[in-house]
């Protein structure tokens, strides 16, 4: 019988710890290849670990709420007499004679890191969808491995392939199913953590039983009144102490670097966004939008884009030795999260048409909004966007996300009067600018590029061009 140990897994983008959010194991539970063992919260989003080996559970490692560095251990297996089996380059090795990563003499066996496994597990991960199965985010792979490749075909049929190439049947692992899985997405299951309400006893009202957060309040409530009824009810403490910790920790330490690194510059102006107004109407009543959102946003992000035209240089990043101008633009969107303020990107946006622009910021918005945004949708941005004016504010000077030129900002469109022609008539007016690293650009450039922005608010036709 040998021990294998499974330290918390580097899974990427930078990220160098890990909170756990819950143990979907305890010591003594046998676990079996690609099984989830548990949740952890990063700085960037919700993340359900799948077990690499199959065996059964010694000891758990971290305590539920602990936050846990990279490559700690987190969990033992015993692997219940028989060894974990190598795959790949490290069966390749065995038969050379190299020593395996572990002996039949009970001695402790890490989780191998080679490339191999990693693609051997992110192959197990991928074999299973726990989107499907609890709404969820799931981890795909350990580290930075390669292309994940599928070891199952649609269906379930387990694919025949040797390690070693030779064809030779491999046996498939058998997942442990919970008897009574919980079906609940991440911001349920962080609102469950905070209100301090086992899931377990809750009863879903969603389809197929999934719990909603009306299930959660009213779990959380019931317990509430029978606590009252039993207890006193201390009194109201003086202040809250609020550990910091995943996406506030992360967006502290990004916006205290961003500020110090990068000398800030912010230019506004004030822009009659009638017409804007109505080409949102317009679209709304469109057949080819019908089902997808549309408001001033999506103008105001392919404003953006067409400005970066004219301006590259906004679109740039600065480094010690050189300025990088990119020539693809990762448009990032602010949003504000139950987790925190967060920026995933939409990759590629200079080849969207206002359409399919428009469906990537509305599929941006939901996954964001349920809790399902994940590392690489946050990474490598090149411009990003914030609108404050969803919460009626007219504008601030934003902070720029760290390793770009700048973000934009737009305010809250609202009736005002407006001289028109020699008249004073009631348009629609909002303001926009933003702010810019001073490193990479100018007063000039900052201003042209403000202004195209404007312009295109001011008459969308220019889109045309």
């Amino acid at each position: 019988m040998s021990e294998m140990i499974f330290p918390l897994p580097d899974v990427g983008e930078g990220l160098t710890e890990a909170e756990i959010v819950d143990w979907r194991v305890q010591p003594g539970d046998s676990v079996a290849l690609n099984q989830v063992i548990c949740e952890i919260e990063t700085a960037k989003s919700l993340v359900e670990l799948p077990s690499p080996f199959t065996g059964v559970v010694t000891e758990l490692l971290a305590n539920v709420g602990e936050t846990v560095p990279v490559g700690q251990p987190i969990m033992r297996v015993s692997s219940g007499g028989q060894d974990p089996a190598p795959s790949g380059d490290s069966a390749a090795s065995g038969a050379a004679g190299a020593p395996a990563a572990g002996s039949a003499d009970g001695g402790t066996v890490e989780a191998p890191e080679s490339d191999e496994l990693r693609e051997a597990v992110a192959d197990a991960a991928g074999s299973v969808s726990h989107e499907e199965e609890s709404g969820g985010a799931v981890l795909v792979g350990y580290g930075n491995a390669g292309t994940v490749r599928s070891r199952r075909r649609r269906g379930g049929e387990p694919l025949l392939d040797g390690a070693d190439g030779s064809g030779t049947p491999q046996a498939a692992p058998i997942p442990v199913a919970a008897a009574n899985p919980v079906i609940a997405k991440p911001p349920i299951r962080k609102l469950a953590k905070d209100l301090g309400v086992d899931l377990a006893q809750v009863h879903g009202t969603g389809i197929a039983g999934e719990i909603l957060r009306d299930d959660v309040v009213r779990q959380a409530s019931q317990a509430s009144l029978f606590r009252n009824l039993s207890t006193p009810e201390p009194a109201e403490a003086r202040e809250e102490r609020i550990p910091l910790k995943g996406v506030r920790k992360m967006t502290a330490q990004a916006m205290v670097a961003s500020s110090n690194d990068a000398p800030h510059v912010s230019v506004f102006t004030e822009v009659d966004a009638t017409r804007t107004m109505e080409f949102v109407k317009r679209l709304k009543s469109s057949t080819d939008f019908a089902g997808v959102k549309v408001s001033p946003l999506l103008i105001f992000a392919k404003a953006m884009l067409w400005a970066i035209r004219r301006s590259p240089e906004v679109n740039s990043t600065f480094t010690e030795t050189e300025i990088i101008r990119r020539h693809f633009v990762n448009l990032g969107i602010a949003a504000a999260t139950p987790r925190g303020l967060i920026v995933p990107n939409i990759k590629e946006a200079q080849d969207l048409s206002l359409l399919d622009l428009a469906k990537a910021i509305e599929q941006l918005t939901i996954t964001a909004r349920d809790g399902r945004t994940q590392p690489a949708e946050m990474a490598n941005g090149t411009i990003t966007i914030t609108n404050i004016g969803v919460f009626g504010m007219d504008f601030g000077t934003p902070i720029l996300n760290p390793g770009e030129c700048a973000i934009m900002a737009m305010g809250t469109i609202r009736e005002k009067p407006w001289v028109v022609d020699g008249e004073v008539r009631p348009r629609m007016v909002t303001t926009v600018g933003g702010s810019f690293d001073h490193r990479i650009v100018d007063g000039d450039v900052i201003s042209r590029f403000v202004a195209d922005v404007a312009s295109v608010l001011e008459e969308p036709a220019l889109l045309l061009d």
